[in-house]
């Protein structure tokens, strides 16, 4: 039943258009708030939406930088080659160098539409919240996705995330990341490198799999300054084989203290210390300190330790992450925002990967990483959570 109404509701909000469709893809990655039939739904609205005119997407490219189209580009295609909820893409040559650009435009009036469909929803959260009895605060959720929304529609901030993603992981082994160009972008213009490559999702390479786990961990857990918009749309094998990413309107920031508690969890979970994993819980945001850590123990037990006992390597991500949201939604579990991204993340590439590779496994591919982390990290924190475990490892064998 749940699933039929699930599906109900994606259709609904396809026909609402683009700024529900943006609302929602925003709450797919919170297993807090809807159940997991739901998300699985509502994960589906990705790049699914109708183009508007070119004769509109032209005028605003003129009226943004205030010249006439062939003064700009020597070349521009007739039509968009792909559209999405914010906008739509065009390629282009540009006239001051010969280089092909792609061009997105903004769709007309969707900043008045969000802002309008966020302000009738944030009065339905509250009721919401106040009805569910829920302990996440909904509409401080809203507000938090309102603020990156907006971010996201002024273009200009995008070129700026591309360069520092550019100058972070530009020069990691098989990663592509297009050029900006800051002198072409406006508000409601960007203009960035043309990359030539099909789809990571349509294609069959596993490595370029492992390439985006090694740069997602990267993000997250070396730097903290991670892509905050995964889906397969954004991620393309290059014509010579590279991982190229796509689209930095949304970028998310990951504090040093989050990094070593996530890090924390990681070696935790291994272990099979889930009164400590209870604790990290508290420490990455997920649990109140007032928390009846008890239950949540025998929870996470429940949820981790026959995977764990197969071994990391044979431990499927998309099933621990799904079981985990359900105990979220069970528990009314508060979770941050970077949480549900980072799982989401993973998730993907894993998802990307068993369908030509049944048996792959994203933890696997994780888990040299975060061991290498580990023990080559200065952290003072993680130094000692090592050699707890250590110690307790030691205890247990005497």
């Amino acid at each position: 039943m749940f699933e039929l109404r699930a599906a109900q509701l994606r259709r609904i909000l396809l026909e609402l258009g683009p700024a529900f469709v943006k609302i929602a893809q925003a709450v797919s990655s919170r297993p807090d708030i809807i159940p997991p039939a739901y998300l699985d739904e509502l994960l589906l609205l990705q790049d699914r939406i109708a183009p508007f005119s070119t004769e509109a997407a032209f005028n605003i490219i003129e009226k943004e930088l205030g010249l006439p189209l062939d003064m700009i580009f020597s070349e521009i295609s007739p039509e968009p080659v792909a559209a999405a909820s914010l906008g739509q893409v065009y390629q282009a040559k540009l006239r001051s160098n010969g280089k092909v650009v792609a061009v997105k435009v903004q769709r007309p009036g969707v900043q008045a539409a969000i802002s309008l469909d966020i302000y009738i929803l944030r009065f339905l959260a509250s009721l919401a919240k106040k009805a569910a009895k829920l302990n996440t605060d909904l509409p401080a959720v809203l507000d938090e996705w309102a603020s990156s929304l907006f971010r996201e529609m002024d273009y200009r901030e995008e070129p700026r995330n591309g360069l520092k993603f550019r100058e972070l992981f530009g020069k990691f082994r098989d990663v592509s990341v297009p050029e900006m160009y800051m002198e072409q972008t406006r508000r409601r213009v960007l203009v960035m490198e043309w990359i030539e490559g099909e789809k990571l999702s349509e294609v069959r390479d596993q490595y370029l799999v492992e390439v985006g786990v090694y740069c997602s961990l990267s993000q997250l857990l070396e730097y903290g300054f991670y892509h905050a918009n995964p889906h397969p749309g954004n991620l393309l094998r290059t014509v010579d084989g590279k991982l190229a990413y796509l689209d930095f309107g949304m970028m998310g920031e990951f504090r040093q203290e989050l990094r070593d508690g996530f890090i924390e969890a990681c070696l935790h979970l291994v272990n099979r210390d889930f009164d400590a994993l209870a604790k990290d819980f508290v420490t990455l945001g997920l649990l109140p300190p007032t928390a009846q850590k008890g239950e949540v123990t025998k929870a996470l037990t429940g949820v981790f330790e026959n995977a764990v006992n197969r071994g990391v390597q044979n431990i499927s991500f998309g099933d621990l992450s799904g079981n985990l949201g359900r105990t979220m939604y069970k528990f009314k579990f508060q979770i941050p925002s970077y949480f549900s991204l980072v799982i989401r993340s993973l998730a993907v590439l894993e998802g990307i990967a068993i369908s030509f590779n049944p048996n792959y496994k994203v933890l696997g591919s994780s888990d040299p990483w975060i061991a290498r982390k580990v023990l080559t990290d200065n952290s003072p924190k993680l130094r000692s959570t090592l050699q707890a475990l250590l110690y307790k490892s030691l205890r247990a064998r005497t």
